[in-house]
């Protein structure tokens, strides 16, 4: 009953899509998977890279905060 207000189906119906799907429906599902995989990996590695080039040091920092709370609130 709450899949059906709040996502528009209920559990027959995605029973029944999911039941219909084709080879190349699954194809798509896992090319789509593959591509916004490969997409937000190099993303990622892009980012980082430019965090380094900008001279921000991610884990430094999180160690850093990390003391930082041990000794101010603990």
């Amino acid at each position: 009953m709450l899949e059906q207000v709040l996502m528009g189906f209920d559990e027959t119906t995605l029973a029944y899509d999911l039941q219909r799907a084709h080879s190349a429906d699954v194809w798509f599902l896992r090319a789509r998977f593959f591509i916004w995989g490969t997409v937000a990996t190099i993303s990622s590695f892009l980012l980082g890279q430019l965090l380094t080039i900008f001279g921000v040091n991610v884990v430094l920092s999180s160690w850093e905060g990390f003391w930082n709370f041990i000794y101010t609130y603990v």
